[in-house]
């Protein structure tokens, strides 16, 4: 049996099946993602609750995992050359999955390239751009007299919104078929409902990123992975 007790990580947060998938996690719009992909893709997994607070996420054993402090992460005992593979980057670990299974990923080369655009698309603007608006809408910003930051971000995300619904013009999916692109944008959009942006960006009125928000919902996998691991311990 795998031995995971290498990585320090398992000294906070125990492992109680090593042959199987370890997610430290927390459910984030980031997080989400990879609890949704784990559950599409069938892999056999252990979760474990790493909050966002400091006492967890910049404890030494999450910082021996990821350097950079976010969740999610993963280690994942049968990696490349049947070796234990520890990750993270939200991004980053939705494209190995997807190469691991086979799944999600484009039919073709074409297909892969156009899953990758959609995918560095949400994590270079779509998830930022939201990110800052629910600093300055929701938390610590919103309290900032000088509205420019707040006109800032709103702005952006509606373009960012319309972009998406022009895209979705004729499609269910935004690459195509269904693919780890889709689970890294929905629970983006998901969130503008948690910090209750949703009227101030316009988005009942995309009426193609709505129903693409609720195709996304209904699928029993991303039902499954949308509280993994439980937001209370």
């Amino acid at each position: 049996m795998t031995d995971l007790s290498e990585f320090a990580v398992t000294k906070r947060w125990p492992v109680e099946d090593p042959s199987k998938l370890q997610l430290f996690s927390f459910p984030t719009p980031n997080g989400r993602k990879i609890g949704i992909a784990l559950e599409e893709m069938s892999l056999p997994y252990e979760a474990h609750r790493v909050t966002v607070s400091d006492a967890d996420v910049k404890s030494p054993e999450f910082l021996s995992l990821n350097p950079n402090n976010k969740i999610p992460a993963i280690i994942d005992p049968d990696g490349p050359g049947g070796k234990p593979l520890a990750l993270w980057e939200s991004g980053a670990i939705l494209t190995y999955l997807a190469e691991k299974t086979g799944k999600f990923y484009g039919e073709s080369g074409t297909g892969k390239h156009v899953v990758n655009q959609w995918l560095m698309w949400q994590m270079g603007g779509l998830g930022p751009m939201l990110g800052q608006l629910g600093f300055f809408y929701k938390f610590a910003g919103s309290k900032i007299e000088d509205p420019r930051p707040r006109e800032r971000y709103v702005g952006e995300a509606k373009r960012l919104l319309g972009v998406l619904d022009g895209q979705l013009e004729g499609k269910d999916w935004i690459a195509g078929d269904y693919s780890i692109a889709d689970m890294a944008i929905v629970p983006w959009l998901m969130g503008l409902e948690f910090y209750g942006a949703e009227e101030v960006v316009g988005l009942n009125d995309l009426k193609r990123v709505t129903a693409y928000i609720e195709r996304f919902k209904a699928r029993p996998a991303v039902q499954a992975g949308l509280n993994v691991p439980p937001r209370e311990g």
